[in-house]
């Protein structure tokens, strides 16, 4: 069910509204910037909401979203309450963070729903429900429903960016905490939404990349085992020794020596 709907331009420190100071009635806002810039502080991460992000919160929740002093934010947004549309709404925030691009479609899609539920002649609990629930649809089915696959995933992942980011760095320092920092959501919560959409935890993950990188450069090249060891990130030649052999079986100069390539153990 719709709480509240509109368009509005909000102009200076006045608008200015704190998750945990709304109420305990739990309900959420999805706002799309059409001009100007919010900012958002969730989740002790910080945005600048942008023409043509969008935002979604959920309240009751400790998060903050205002405009600068002289600044100015150009939006339309609907509030909504019920079990399922939360229910979606949080999954997600699970999946992507409360800031987000959507297709234009979507956006025109949203904008009719909001407008539709402005109208004094489709003010019934049933009518304004119903739309409320095909712009929760639209929104899921953006961010989360079917898209190209490879390899049976998804190819927009929301962990795509990170993922990207790891097989480019293997060399480099790939903290978990920095990873989390990158996708904009805390280490706890990152950690949940990358285990289950790439099925092992960050730090496996990194892991398996360095191997399989390893494994490729011992079969491809004539780099020595302690110059691949560097270049997937191991300081130390004797860890990167142990860790390839707990994960191949064998030794780096004996996959070396046989040629050999396989997946992985524990490896998708």
């Amino acid at each position: 069910m719709p709480t509240s709907t509109g368009y509005e331009i909000a102009e200076g420190p006045s608008y200015d509204w704190d998750g945990r100071r709304r109420g305990s009635v739990p309900f959420s806002v999805l706002q799309h910037c059409i001009a100007g810039e919010g900012r958002l502080n969730y989740e002790r991460h910080h945005w600048r909401i942008r023409p043509g992000e969008t935002m979604l919160v959920v309240i009751p929740h400790p998060h903050r979203y205002w405009v600068d002093e002289g600044g100015r934010w150009e939006f339309f947004w609907i509030a909504m309450t019920g079990r399922e549309a939360l229910r979606l709404h949080q999954a997600i925030l699970g999946a992507v963070g409360p800031v987000f691009r959507l297709k234009p479609a979507t956006i025109d899609h949203l904008a009719q729903c909001c407008l539709a539920l402005g109208d004094v002649a489709l003010e019934t609990p049933g009518r304004a429900s119903a739309l409320a629930y095909t712009a929760t649809m639209a929104l899921y089915d953006d961010v989360l429903g079917p898209h190209d696959t490879q390899r049976g995933r998804p190819a927009h992942r929301p962990t795509e960016r990170v993922v990207a980011h790891i097989r480019r760095n293997l060399g480099r320092d790939l903290d978990v905490q920095a990873l989390a920092d990158l996708a904009g959501l805390s280490r706890a919560h990152f950690t949940r939404v990358f285990t289950a959409s790439e099925g092992s935890s960050p730090a496996e993950f990194v892991l398996l990349e360095r191997m399989r990188l390893a494994a490729r450069l011992l079969t491809s090249g004539t780099l020595s085992v302690k110059a691949i060891s560097t270049h997937c990130g191991f300081e130390d030649p004797n860890y990167f020794a142990k860790v390839f052999r707990r994960t191949y079986g064998i030794s780096p100069s004996q996959f070396r020596s046989t040629g050999m390539y396989s997946a992985p153990r524990g490896a998708a």
